[in-house]
């Protein structure tokens, strides 16, 4: 592997203009293809295998032309203090307002508040319902503006009025300050690392190329593969934060050979055949722990974990390619590592930095390091405990929104139940009699507890299908709604033998049930499955055993660790002000797997990096103890750089109106701190320190099984021996 890549950095370095124009031309052709591609339409979210999923089709198919998957709006309306929704004013603008919203070209129907019976008891709250034939991400944005425009009249009328529904979905904010926030500290990161702004420039300039050709390419394929704005946004978190972590990794290594006295294409070379090795390895583990996502069987999440892993197989060619290239281009700017006025490269180099006296420490108080990490991150994961799963809806959207000023007064209308309907589907085509099945279908759900409202049973012409809508007592993302829901279909089995007729429920609620069900019923399995074949990996590339398995237990409690963060603010509300947080509820129910995944393949990075130049040192003559400091002494100032540098680009996505985008950001960004400065920089180095010799030990038989894809360059080393002239004075320098 070292050799192989050490050959492609020079051919890289040499032949820099043909590979600049080649990812220039790829960058191009993605960005016309983006341009020229048709807007994305709605993204299907279905859930294959489950109740809902199974009633949503049956819905489809036995009551056609009723736009299924279509938008729906809800305009709530509010009488002025000490007024009712039927006064004769207030009565006649809500009738403008239906007649208005029903002259829409996209428009399948409208309610009237006062002949559907959608008026509060207290006559102060009312509600009209405008359904239409398109997704909500299809809906022209001419409907959108009908409808913000009808609203406008009707408060012009008096009326307080708040909009809701899917109908005003469109593409959600990814928080473009923050990302721009994000860069600028990468930025400066950079430039404090690498003591060069052309150097620092590098990793910010592939990884933003990198970056343009994936989410390009999502973008042009998003309507022919139905991938939906979280795709790209996932891509664009990943793809930043491994792209600059990558580069920098080859960077610092190209500066570090420079300082041993290499010629600029030799340097470069070697960069890419030891570090560019670490960097596959890396890339490898982050595109297995995003390409499991296939395993859910969830097909969104499916096409979020492999878009994000193309871009990240994208980072990782343009960082052995590309970055020895700009190396060429960039000349004598990029100063050796080490390097300062009036102080020669070796007094430099000779000198500890802060990474060698942090291992130096931790070699000699092991026990006490680990147990503290240990112990410190296991408190922080304790509110997992009490992690509750759900999906966010309009209630956790911010008190500024319309769509959460509607929430709000249906709630007080009609009951937090109002907000999350049950549709309960009867299919009949196997009963004798339908409406009798139907009948005792509602009699049963009305017998039960948390029951508002069950609206009569609602046939389709065929007569053998009908659909009854339940209003529970409890909000949508209450335990009550689910124990309720669980309740219907604990019926189900004696409906169909009493009658002949299945019941169904579905809706949203009820979708987003059986949605975190699904995960958390294949997260052992992901979970399995992903840690399996990296831990498969890392064995190959450290040719030990127990060195990977600290890595996975070291992984799990930092993904714990920040699981539990994740409750403490978006649940409980701890710092909620600070980071924005206006409503807490449950945690968003692909959470756990989706950090699972991302987490792992990101852990996993700073393990191979900082390890490879252990075992690079270990397999070069040094002691087990001398390696892990040399490790850190040549990796830790970079391994912190990166982390800074991912905490900051995925900290940027905290700004993100998007609740969903904001969680994903403070989740990643406070899991990669638990990792790379807890986990990698403490209880690494200790529980080596522990172990000894005994850490790199491999069973014989394993040893000659295993290919060797020479991750520490001795292939290079020993080419280089046999490449010297013998007669000529040497000192042999380690790599």
């Amino acid at each position: 592997m070292a050799t192989f890549l050490y050959r492609l950095g020079r051919l890289a370095f040499r032949r820099r203009h043909f590979v600049a124009l080649i990812w220039v031309a790829l960058l191009t052709l993605a960005g016309v293809g983006a341009a020229s591609a048709p807007a994305a339409g709605s993204t299907s979210f279905s859930i294959p295998g489950t109740e809902a999923q199974k009633a949503f089709d049956l819905l489809e198919q036995r009551f056609p032309g009723a736009s299924a998957d279509g938008a729906t709006g809800r305009m709530v309306f509010k009488a002025p203090e000490g007024e009712k929704m039927t006064d004769a004013a207030n009565k006649a603008t809500v009738a403008k307002t239906v007649k208005e919203l029903g002259d829409g070209s996209e428009v399948v129907s409208v309610t009237d508040p006062f002949t559907t019976n959608a008026v509060s008891k207290d006559g102060t709250v009312a509600y009209l319902s405008v359904k239409y034939d398109a997704p909500g991400m299809e809906l022209k944005d001419a409907t959108r503006d009908a409808l913000e425009t009808a609203a406008d009249d009707a408060r012009a009328g008096g009326l307080t009025v708040d909009v809701g529904g899917d109908a005003l979905q469109a593409a959600a904010e990814a928080g473009a300050v923050g990302e721009v926030i994000g860069l600028a500290i990468a930025a400066v990161v950079l430039v404090m690392t690498l003591g060069s702004l052309v150097a620092a420039g590098l990793p910010l300039l592939t990884a933003i190329i990198g970056v343009g050709i994936g989410v390009s390419t999502i973008t042009a394929l998003a309507k022919a593969l139905d991938l939906g704005d979280t795709t790209s946004t996932l891509a664009l978190m990943i793809g930043l934060a491994v792209g600059i972590d990558y580069a920098l990794f080859i960077v610092s290594r190209y500066r570090g050979e420079l300082a041993e006295g290499r010629d600029r294409e030799e340097a470069a070379g070697r960069a890419t055949g030891t570090a560019g090795s670490a960097v596959v390895f890396a890339g490898l583990t982050v595109v297995i722990a995003l390409a499991g996502l296939s395993v859910v069987g969830v097909p969104m999440l499916t096409k979020m974990g492999l878009a994000a892993a193309g871009t990240v197989v994208v980072a990782v060619l343009i960082a052995l390619t590309m970055i020895p290239a700009l190396l060429g281009y960039a000349g004598r700017k990029v100063r050796p590592a080490g390097e300062k006025r009036k102080k020669t490269t070796a007094t430099a180099l000779t000198k500890p930095n802060l990474g060698t006296r942090w291992a130096s420490f931790v070699i000699r108080r092991p026990a006490a390091v680990l147990l503290l990490g240990v112990v410190g991150l296991g408190t922080i994961a304790l509110p997992v405990s009490q992690l509750e799963l759900g999906l966010p809806d309009d209630g956790s959207q911010p008190t500024s929104t319309t769509q959460r000023r509607a929430y709000d007064l249906l709630s007080e209308g009609f009951g937090p139940g109002f907000n999350g309907p049950l549709m309960i589907v009867v299919d009949a085509k196997n009963s004798d009699d339908p409406k009798a099945a139907a009948t005792t279908v509602t009699d049963g759900i009305k017998g039960l507890k948390d029951v508002v409202t069950v609206t009569p049973a609602t046939f389709n012409k065929a007569g053998d299908t009908a659909t009854i809508t339940v209003i529970p007592d409890s909000k949508p993302s209450s335990t009550r709604t689910e124990d309720l829901v669980h309740a219907i279909r604990g019926q189900s089995a004696d409906v169909r033998s009493d009658t002949g007729a299945d019941v169904l429920v579905t809706g949203t609620t009820a979708m987003n049930i059986d949605f975190s069900q699904k995960l958390s019923d294949a997260l052992i399995p992901y979970l399995a499955l992903v840690v399996g074949l990296a831990f498969l990996l890392l064995i190959v590339v450290f040719r030990s055993i127990l060195v990977p398995l600290k890595a996975a237990l070291g992984f799990l409690l930092s993904v714990l660790a920040a699981l539990g963060a994740v409750v403490a603010v978006f649940q409980w509300g701890w710092l909620g002000g600070v980071l924005g947080v206006e409503e807490t509820g449950p945690i968003m129910s692909m959470m756990p797997i989706f950090m699972v995944g991302v987490v792992f393949g990101l852990a996993m990075d700073y393990e191979v990096f900082l390890v490879t130049r252990m075992r690079e040192a270990y397999v070069h003559g040094e002691s087990a103890s001398q390696a892990i400091v040399t490790g850190f002494k040549h990796s830790a100032r970079v391994v912190v750089a990166a982390a800074v540098i991912m905490m900051a680009v995925f900290g940027g996505f905290i700004s993100s109106s998007e609740s969903m985008i904001k969680m994903i950001g403070f989740g990643l960004a406070i899991a990669v701190f638990f990792d790379a400065f807890i986990v990698r920089m403490a209880i690494v180095p200790a529980v080596l320190a522990l172990l000894g010799r005994r850490a790199w030990w491999l069973p014989k038989w394993l040893d000659r099984a295993l290919p060797n894809v020479d991750v520490e360059g001795e292939g290079l080393r020993t080419q280089a021996e046999k490449d010297a002239d013998p007669d000529e004075d040497r000192e042999l320098v380690r790599v």
